[in-house]
């Protein structure tokens, strides 16, 4: 299975989503990440650095910028928010059946952003890095238990 982590700048939610998962070395599955407004070739926030390294996640992160290649590839899409997944839709005609909020993926009942921690301090970042942890958990459960939401 291909899973596209997708946030704004591929800075920080979502490198730290694709670095969560691919620590867990499931087999056959392979995760990228990308930002619907990244800059090519940025590195991951320093916070975002430095609550992997903490937990003892390795990483290796270059920002990316969501681009149609990547859309085909994936076979599922988890957004980390609502306006993310709209855009995703408007966008590329390849992301529909396939695209949704990480949280409405693993626990549908929820609300549906993963917070921001942008621009915030490193207790922003590791309350980010716990609740991005609680979902890609969720996740992991729910491919392990062989269902899905397509």
């Amino acid at each position: 299975m291909n899973i596209y982590f997708v946030c704004t700048g591929n800075t920080c939610r979502s490198p730290m989503a694709e670095a969560i998962l691919k620590a867990k070395q499931l087999p056959n599955v392979s995760i990228r990440s990308a930002g619907i407004y990244a800059l090519e070739g940025g590195e991951m926030s320093v916070n975002a650095q430095r609550v992997l390294n903490d937990e003892n996640i390795p990483h290796s992160h270059t920002s990316r910028q969501v681009t149609g290649e990547d859309i085909e590839w994936a076979d599922v899409i988890l957004t980390m928010t609502t306006a993310h997944k709209e855009l995703l839709l408007h966008s590329f005609e390849a992301a529909a059946q396939k695209t949704y909020t990480l949280k409405e993926y693993v626990t549908p009942y929820t609300a549906l952003d993963v917070s921001d921690p942008f621009g915030g301090d490193l207790h922003t970042y590791k309350q980010t890095f716990y609740e991005l942890q609680h979902l890609i958990e969720e996740l992991v459960q729910k491919q392990e238990g062989g269902t899905n939401s397509e």
